[in-house]
């Protein structure tokens, strides 16, 4: 991939049929639940990028058997019922959040010693609630750099109680076992702020069947629900762990024990948005394969955007299709993203083609992510000629013209692709770094160069 990728502008309506990546949200948290499974476990449909070979390369780091054939999109998990085979390790984490939240969940509630690394860029990304909660559960937290974020020294919950006692054939106790629940035992409490991240509870949902006692998670902060949280627990329940939530907190019973198999990993929802909304610039059609209604990935509220925007949305049998309104012509909007903020980049691409005002709101804690998002999309709209107003938790995109330039990315692979989107309709847009899109989706250029030639193709044949 060249340092920087120049978006070649489309003239007539796309007509595209594509196929997205595996969802990296569903890939990781199946990836954490069949390790702590009991046996052999399946996964197909699986994302492979840079977020998920970190995530994969931890758990063999780790100790576990993970065979993985990546043509086939497929990885088996041989689970070890809550054990860490390796009681000791250093894993590595790079850019990847999810990995970052589950595996030092996981590591908080083991009954080993762990040293956790991370990139640059993860290392300011927030993780303080994470490691106060697991160190109010038992678990010791070594800052090996700044407080309250990675690099980190863990020592797991169950390090020193029975659970660390061998028996007398050597062999380890499940962590969870070292609490089996007694006569009148409470629930572990815990009380948590998922306003910077609904990562934290998800992933501490997820190593549930670590907890023998079962489990009771308090809510702080005022958001308490999330679409990336409903995904855990539709996960949770499939595998067989259900989960009680009264609107402030959360629960989930003694002895919980997945008991899936095998894991058919959906289509990346967040990836299909970006071809989506190639259609509604351009006025043309996007049909993205094995994307449905069904889905469970929070940015399927997105479609519901484009409607709102002039689009038209249609099941089909193959997939979900976008058709643009005539000309790309798109209506402005006001929309709260804070449940599917991973397209509020992709909306503020959209939005300088509008016929009135986009406004954003409520996506505030985009600025904790892999880079500040929301001061990125007044930055690189602003350098292109688009006026914005940038507030704590919004922002206001006013139509104009879009000026040829580069776009920086921040290392960031959803600025990449979501402001590709300008260069579709206007010249000269280049994208400086497109590397970063390896991330969790490494052929987005590729695949954008592919259709966009086609497309010049087609035109040069009228």
């Amino acid at each position: 991939m060249k340092d920087q990728y120049l978006v070649k502008k489309i003239d007539r309506p796309v007509d595209w049929v594509v196929e997205v990546p595996g969802s990296k949200s569903m890939t990781n948290r199946a990836l954490l639940m069949a390790a702590l499974s009991d046996g052999r476990v399946d996964l197909d449909g699986v994302l492979f990028s840079e977020d998920s070979r970190h995530f994969l390369a931890a758990l063999r780091a780790l100790g576990f058997a993970v065979a993985i054939e990546e043509e086939k999109r497929h990885v088996t998990v041989l689970g070890r019922g809550g054990i860490i085979p390796n009681r000791e390790a250093e894993i590595n984490v790079g850019s990847a959040g999810t990995a970052a939240r589950f595996l030092t969940a996981m590591l908080g509630f083991s009954d080993g010693f762990y040293t956790i690394q991370a990139s640059e860029q993860m290392k300011k990304r927030p993780m303080r609630e994470l490691f106060q909660l697991l160190s109010d559960a038992g678990a010791q937290i070594t800052y090996l750099e700044k407080e309250g974020f990675l690099p980190v020294r863990v020592c797991g919950r169950n390090c020193g109680t029975a659970a660390e006692l061998a028996s007398d054939s050597g062999e380890r106790s499940a962590p969870g076992a070292a609490y089996s629940p007694k006569s009148g035992q409470e629930p572990l409490a815990l009380a948590l702020d998922i306003s910077k991240s609904t990562q934290f509870l998800s992933a501490l949902l997820l190593i549930s069947p670590m907890i023998g006692e079962g489990l009771h998670i308090r809510i702080t902060s005022s958001k308490t629900d999330g679409s990336y949280i409903r995904i855990t627990r539709g996960m949770l329940a499939e595998a067989g762990v259900l989960v009680d939530f009264d609107g402030k907190s959360y629960g989930i019973a003694p002895g919980a024990v997945y008991r899936k198999k095998h894991y058919q990993i959906e289509p990346d929802v967040s990836a299909a948005c970006y071809f989506y909304a190639a259609a509604a610039l351009t006025g043309g059609r996007t049909l993205v394969r094995r994307v449905h209604r069904g889905n469970s990935q929070g940015d399927m509220k997105f479609l519901a955007v484009l409607e709102k925007m002039g689009c038209t949305v249609t099941e089909r049998s193959e997939g979900m299709e976008v058709e643009g309104p005539a000309g790309g012509r798109l209506r402005g909007l006001t929309v709260d993203m804070n449940d599917f903020s991973d397209q509020a980049l992709t909306l503020a691409a959209l939005a300088p083609f509008a016929d009135s005002v986009v406004r954003i709101t409520n996506i505030g804690h985009i600025r904790g992510q892999e880079c500040d998002r929301l001061h990125a999309i007044a930055a690189e709209l602003g350098k292109r000629g688009i006026r914005c107003q940038e507030e704590a938790d919004a922002v206001t995109i006013y139509p104009g013209t879009v000026k040829p330039g580069v776009v920086e990315t921040y290392e960031d692979h959803r600025v990449a692709m979501a402001f590709s989107l300008l260069g579709l309709r206007a010249d000269g847009i280049v994208i400086d770094n497109p590397g970063c899109c390896k991330k969790t989706f490494e052929q987005y250029f590729e695949l954008l160069e592919s259709l966009t030639t086609e497309e010049k193709e087609k035109f040069s044949d009228v």
